[in-house]
């Protein structure tokens, strides 16, 4: 099956009107069914995402010894780099994410995680989030960026660039997911004013993983609110639908970016929205776009760059189902509401806990 596309443009441009709100049904739709959306936004330009990949291309080549020095795991590696073989992929030990594998046909399973250990891939993170007028619970969240010492002068302004042009949709489909359920538009929106939002991108070595079936990130869903990718030059994303459980091989069309449902939609909508699983493995077409790259840019590096963002609801945020969205998941889906409630810091440590980013005691 193909996930949806919906027109960001679109909802935009028309308003308070039938036309905004049937695109922002059809989003909310998407988004409760495959657990994804395929985003038009015009204003995300293909240029500005190559310009991102090429500099995060040339920054994962630096070596690790010189990619230590942006190393913070005493802030549980939320700003700066995170080194291939830190990061475990929950799937592999979590019992609920390991009953959901054992319930997928066999020939629609992910790669299996037994002996996987930590993923091969690398991490960054640079943090795009405004700072609140109070004190937060939670500093560790508003941890100060890193800048690596190579690109001091550049980088806070090409990764704005591209960062801002992700965030800037993310925060639309929020208003439009809103719309999309019955809420008031801004009811997402607000909710994450000042979450710790995160420029992502992954990397992953080509030339050292490049070999059929190997898995980059094994099988999981992410600990956020919304999740926004831009193209990669180089596939591997699968994701699995929840109303089919069938695993589909992403393609983002050129100008359109797509979204995926974190932890935290799921807890606010009552699990009428369920976070969406994926994993990143090698596979035919990386190979096929490996060798076309070789062939038309012989002098550049043959990393996998993702272009990733995770946007997040508040720290301080009390994280609790709407009661309204929650019926609408036991009558449709038969989804019990026993979410309960925390603050959405206190969410993230504990799943930062369970991918060895961050002890919790």
């Amino acid at each position: 099956m193909d996930i949806p596309i919906i027109s960001l443009d679109a909802y935009l441009a028309n308003g308070d009107s039938p036309e905004s709100r049937a695109e922002a049904i059809r989003c909310a739709e998407s988004l409760i069914l495959t657990g994804a959306v395929i985003v038009k936004d015009s204003r995300a330009t293909s240029d500005a995402n190559s310009r991102f990949l090429d500099l995060f291309e040339d920054y994962f080549t630096l070596g690790e010894q010189v990619l230590r020095d942006d190393e913070r795991p005493q802030w549980g590696y939320q700003v700066g780099v995170t080194l291939e073989n830190t990061e475990k992929p929950k799937c592999s030990s979590d019992e609920e994410c390991l009953s959901i594998i054992s319930a997928l046909e066999a020939g629609q399973r992910p790669l299996d995680l037994t002996g996987h250990g930590a993923d091969p891939k690398c991490r960054f993170f640079h943090r795009m989030s405004e700072r609140p007028p109070y004190e937060s619970h939670f500093p560790y969240l508003e941890a100060e960026n890193v800048t690596p010492k190579a690109f001091e002068g550049t980088w806070e302004e090409r990764l704005s660039e591209w960062g801002g042009m992700m965030k800037q949709a993310v925060e639309g489909v929020a208003k439009m997911l809103a719309v999309g359920l019955g809420l008031e538009e801004g009811a997402f929106s607000e909710a994450g004013r000042y979450g710790s939002h995160l420029l992502a991108p992954t990397a992953t070595d080509l030339k050292k993983y490049g070999k059929l079936g190997t898995i980059f990130a094994g099988f999981h869903s992410d600990l956020n609110f919304l999740t926004i990718h831009g193209q990669s030059r180089y596939p591997g994303l699968h994701i699995w639908a929840r109303n089919t459980g069938k695993r589909i091989a992403v393609k983002i069309p050129e100008g359109c970016l797509l979204v995926q449902a974190g932890k935290q939609l799921e807890w606010a909508t009552g699990g009428l929205i369920k976070a969406g699983y994926h994993e990143v493995v090698c596979t035919e077409g990386t190979l096929a776009a490996m060798q076309r790259r070789q062939s038309s840019h012989p002098d550049r590096p043959q990393i996998r760059i993702s272009s990733t963002f995770f946007w997040h609801l508040s720290a301080d945020q009390l994280l609790r189902p709407d009661p309204g969205l929650s019926k609408l998941a036991e009558d449709r889906f038969g989804v019990q509401n026993d979410y309960g409630q925390m603050l959405v810091g206190d969410q993230v440590r504990r799943e930062l806990g369970l991918i060895a980013l961050m002890t919790t005691n």
